[in-house]
């Protein structure tokens, strides 16, 4: 009798094709009753048992870790903190870290490394709006962990919840008497920043504030552009500048005290993300405050439990706080 493959049996059954992958490899989380039906209809089309022991897989005790190109070249402090904190649970529990930098898009470098059997599973620092590399690695069903959020169900996600974060600092601003904002924000394709700009929407939203009365920039990357966007945002008689990160926040704040303007008397100003980027200001910036080493701490541990057989959350929102200081003020 002819084997019949993972996708066939994924539509006999009704199933993912993923679900199918971890009854038969016995990896992963999944229903018992769900297990035994998918290795029963297996083993009654012949040649499982077999197939399996033939295509075993030494582990390698390896996680690759997807660094993003601009991590050092504009020195953002999130993916060192993170790729730390990865580093500090895979060496607890045994396993080893393989870098590998990545263009946004870019899948040659994993590639390399999943299609040689260099790592048993993959962790990348970056969400991207439709995100080749996740493609890649969802449609070959490898281990996948993720620094964020993104639609597909098989990845692991940590991240912090960006969106409520955004809309509770918006709205504390609000209640302050603030009412002409202008929001800087780097690439909207990141989902980080996608999640951001929705929360500072659902705080004017929910203030009954006109979005038409507010400013927004975004795409921010090049220094190029500062001078005209200061220049708008004073001329619009804008109160408050909410920048995106700590690294739009950084190039923003080192222009306006280069210029003279003084924080908070002519603007005020805050990040919505905290680093050490911030640390050279005076005044402080006030800012959110996420654990970025905790991101990874739970990401390596959630994905290695994954590759041990473990329970794991496919899952996790970890908190923030919000960290009031001397960049606001009436």
């Amino acid at each position: 009798m002819a084997e019949i493959t993972i996708d066939e049996m994924a539509k006999h059954l009704g199933v993912s094709k993923s679900t199918v992958s971890r009854a038969l490899s016995g990896k992963g989380r999944i229903g018992e009753a769900t297990r035994i039906k998918i290795q029963t209809f297996a083993k009654e089309q012949g040649g499982w048992v077999e197939k399996i022991q033939e295509t075993k897989i030494t582990a390698t005790q390896n996680i690759g870790v997807v660094i993003p190109t601009d991590a050092y070249s504009i020195n953002v402090p999130f993916f060192q903190e993170c790729l730390l904190g990865i580093s500090e649970m895979a060496t607890m529990l045994k396993y080893n870290v393989l870098i590998t930098v990545g263009e946004v898009n870019e899948i040659s470098g994993v590639q390399t490394l999943v299609e040689n059997k260099k790592v048993d599973g993959m962790i990348l620092l970056r969400g991207v709006e439709n995100d080749r590399l996740l493609k890649y690695l969802t449609d070959i069903h490898f281990p996948t962990g993720l620094a964020g959020t993104c639609e597909y169900k098989d990845v692991i996600q940590v991240d912090t919840d960006n969106r409520a974060a955004a809309e509770t600092m918006v709205s504390l601003l609000i209640s302050q008497g603030y009412r002409r904002f202008a929001m800087v924000v780097g690439i909207v394709s990141y989902e980080v920043n996608k999640s951001r700009c929705q929360g500072y929407y659902d705080a004017l939203d929910k203030n009954g504030l006109d979005r038409a009365n507010q400013m927004f920039y975004p795409n921010f990357i090049h220094m190029e552009l500062i001078d005209s966007i200061i220049a708008d945002i004073f001329a619009g008689k804008i109160e408050f500048i909410i920048c995106g990160d700590d690294v739009v926040c950084t190039k923003i704040m080192s222009r306006l005290q280069a210029e003279g303007y003084r924080i908070p008397r002519d603007i005020s100003i805050v990040s919505l993300y905290n680093s050490t980027n911030l640390d050279c200001f005076s005044p402080a910036v006030t800012a959110v405050s996420i654990s970025a080493r905790q991101v990874g701490n739970v990401l390596g541990n959630q994905l290695i439990n994954c590759l041990r057989g473990d329970t794991y959350n496919a899952k996790t929102l970890l908190g923030h706080d919000i960290l009031l200081r001397k960049s606001v003020g009436k």
